[in-house]
């Protein structure tokens, strides 16, 4: 099997230097000899003082904010606007950097179409950032990054269904300390004092890629990067759970065992497996002779989910998109990764991502069209962010209109 059948997996980008030298994120584990031999994971006792302070004094917050009626919409829901952050760090992108950059800024300019941009970047890259992003994107200085994964980093926002706005932060630790987070653990809160609304730090440890909701109560996740003793040690899964609810409005999550030590985060829900609204939902799937860890992945979330039912008790109806064959791409990189799933909602659109097999690439642009009726599927080229580890939804974080 070749390497670059791994049709599934999740976002991120490349380590730090303190990390590894060259390799990016989906292998570097793996590589430096730490990776899981499965899909099992023990979650380990113990943790840093400052994540269990921060979750005893979150966790009611949470919950009186959900009482309240505050949820997280699903992101099919109209948009105020979309948050990027700026990539400038040659220590953690080195050579790849330049091309990195340019990608973010093709994203950025396609969602300008439909609704407002808002990038973050770091004072000394205000200037770079706005030259390559244009006019109809806005370049904000006033909140620093480490790097451009605003999934992961950026605030989750929450409604109420009255015209409410609030946010909530997932206590971000680069993906289990792997990558230097000095500034990105706090963009949440930044975003969030930018704005004026309310923040509440959640009671667990997590990244906005990891959590699916479907808006109405019902959450899916992988037990490998949520259970894990680098984001939440000592933490049972109803403990978890409780968090996660608490934190998203939501009363039920659907759990898939994942992959664990495979890439830095542990395997993301959001590169395989998304909610489309109501009792809806789509599953990337491998091609039928792939047995690689991400492909049996995938056809165990597809599994699952089709058989799950949602906090209502009704039943999904899952929809397939076939992955790409990794032999007819346009990239060579081992690590790629190849992911029509992890596409963007945005006002009037789906942007996606094509990756050089003509055929997947038109497939994948007429089940978008279908799913998402009304909307224009754009499909970009943004090989260079693939072969960091990530997609489009990994880069970006919407705000819902209220």
């Amino acid at each position: 099997m070749n390497d670059r059948s791994r049709s599934d997996r999740a976002t991120g980008g490349p380590t730090d230097a303190s990390t590894a030298d060259s390799l990016d994120r989906r292998r570097f584990l793996a590589v430096a000899g730490l990776a899981a031999a499965g899909t099992a994971l023990t979650v380990a006792t113990g943790g840093p003082a400052a994540a269990a302070t921060a979750g005893r004094r979150s966790t009611e917050a949470g919950r009186a904010a959900a009482a309240a009626g505050f949820r997280v919409p699903i992101d099919t829901l109209r948009h105020t606007r979309t948050w990027m952050a700026w990539p400038d760090s040659t220590g953690i992108w080195r050579s790849k950097l330049a091309g990195v950059q340019s990608d973010i800024a093709l994203i950025a300019r396609t969602i300008a179409k439909y609704e407002p941009v808002t990038m973050c970047a770091n004072p000394a890259s205000v200037a770079k950032a706005r030259s390559m992003c244009g006019s109809a994107v806005t370049v904000i200085g006033d909140i620093p990054v480490d790097d451009c994964w605003m999934r992961d980093t950026g605030p989750v926002f929450r409604t109420d269904g009255a015209g409410g706005l609030d946010t909530i932060g997932l206590n971000f630790n680069g993906w289990g300390n792997h990558q230097t987070h000095a500034n990105d653990s706090l963009v949440a809160g930044r975003v969030a004092a930018y704005l004026g609304l309310p923040f509440t730090a959640a009671g667990l440890v997590a990244e906005g890629g990891a959590v699916e909701a479907d808006g109405a109560g019902t959450l899916m996740a992988t037990r490998s990067s949520i259970l894990n003793s680098n984001r939440n040690p000592g933490k049972s899964q109803a403990q978890v759970e409780s968090a996660l609810c608490a934190a998203f409005g939501a009363s039920k999550v659907i759990w898939f065992a994942g992959i664990a030590g495979q890439d830095i985060t542990d395997d993301h829900v959001d590169a395989t497996s998304r909610y489309l609204g109501g009792t809806t939902g789509v599953v990337q799937m491998p091609l039928s002779g792939d047995t690689d860890a991400w492909s049996q992945d995938a056809r165990q979330q597809y599994q699952i989910l089709s058989a799950a039912t949602n906090a209502q008790g009704s039943r999904y109806t899952v929809s397939q998109i076939q992955g790409p064959n990794y032999n007819l791409i346009r990239s060579t990189d081992p690590n790629f990764v190849g992911s029509y799933a992890n596409y963007y909602l945005c006002n009037n659109a789906v942007i996606s991502a094509q990756f050089g097999d003509t055929r997947a690439d038109s497939a994948a642009k007429a089940t978008l069209a279908r799913l998402f009726p009304g909307r224009t599927v754009e499909q970009l080229n943004i090989d260079r962010l693939g072969a960091g580890g990530g997609g489009i939804h990994c880069v970006t974080q919407q705000q819902p209109a209220v």
